[in-house]
C-alpha cells in the first residue's frame, strides 16, 4: 500500500489553510479544530492538522472543556502529538481559562443559581480535581470576591467552615454562595455535601451572614441547594 506522506498546512489549497483564515477573516470564523490545527502546525502522516484536531476534540464530544482536563502526557497519546504539540495545547487552554477568570472582576450580580454557574463554571468545569470556592456578596447580592477556600483529589476536598467565616467576615460580606466541583460529572449531593451545607448554614447564621446557596459544578450543568429546597 502506497504510504500516505505528512502534508503541513503550507501545501494545502489555499481556501483550505486556518492562518490564510484568520488573516482574511479574523480568528472568529475558524472552528476549534482549525484553531487547535494552527496550535500544532502539522498533523501526522495519515492526516492533516486540522483532521488530526477534529479526532482529538471529536473523543471528547468536541468540548474543549474536556480536552483542558488533559495532561500534556494524555494529550501525547495521539498519534503525531509530540512534547512540543501538546505543551503548545494546554498553554492555550489555560490561557482562555485566565481570561475568563479576569471576566470575574467586572463584579457581576448573583441573583439565581444560574448567575452563580456562570462565574463558576469557567473557574472549575474542566479540572480533574475537587476545588471548594465561596462567592462572596455585599448587600445588594452584587459580587465582591470569589475565592478558593481548598483543593482536592478527584472524589472530594477538605473543607473548613473556620476559614470560610474568617474570608466573609474580612470582607464584610452580607451573604455568600458555597460552590464546588464534583470531576465525575455526577451532581448528586453526597452525604458530606449535604452536611457541610447544613454545618455552614447554621455557623453563618450566627455571624448574620446568609448562605444563600450550595452549588456543585460539572462540565455542563450544575445542582443548586436553593432551587432544589435543601436550604
Amino acid at each position: 500500500m502506497e504510504e500516505i506522506k505528512k502534508i503541513s498546512i503550507r501545501n494545502w489549497a489555499e481556501e483550505d489553510r486556518p492562518r490564510e483564515k484568520l488573516l482574511s477573516a479574523g480568528s472568529s470564523v475558524l472552528s476549534d479544530a482549525e484553531l487547535i490545527a494552527l496550535l500544532i502546525g502539522s498533523g501526522n502522516r495519515a492526516e492533516t492538522a486540522v483532521g488530526l484536531a477534529r479526532r482529538m476534540l471529536g473523543s471528547f464530544d468536541n468540548s474543549l472543556n474536556r480536552m483542558a482536563r488533559l495532561s500534556v502526557r494524555e494529550l501525547m497519546q495521539f498519534r503525531g502529538i509530540g512534547t512540543a504539540k501538546a505543551v503548545a495545547i494546554v498553554a492555550a487552554l489555560e490561557l482562555g481559562r485566565r481570561r475568563r477568570e479576569e471576566q470575574v472582576t467586572e463584579r457581576p450580580s448573583v441573583k439565581s443559581s444560574r448567575d452563580a454557574y456562570a462565574i463558576m463554571q469557567p473557574l472549575v468545569g474542566d479540572l480533574s480535581h475537587e476545588e471548594f470556592w465561596i462567592l462572596l456578596l455585599n448587600r445588594s447580592n452584587r459580587l465582591m470576591d470569589v475565592i478558593r477556600t481548598s483543593q482536592g483529589g478527584i472524589s472530594g476536598t477538605v473543607t473548613d467552615i473556620r476559614m470560610i467565616l474568617k474570608n466573609a467576615i474580612l470582607h464584610s460580606a452580607s451573604s455568600l454562595v458555597l460552590c464546588h466541583n464534583h470531576p465525575s460529572g455526577n451532581l448528586k449531593p453526597s452525604r458530606a455535601d449535604m452536611e457541610i451545607t447544613k454545618k455552614m448554614n447554621e455557623a453563618a447564621r450566627l455571624m448574620d451572614i446568609k448562605v444563600l446557596d450550595h452549588i456543585i459544578l460539572a462540565d455542563r450543568d450544575y445542582f443548586s441547594f436553593a432551587d432544589e429546597g435543601l436550604l
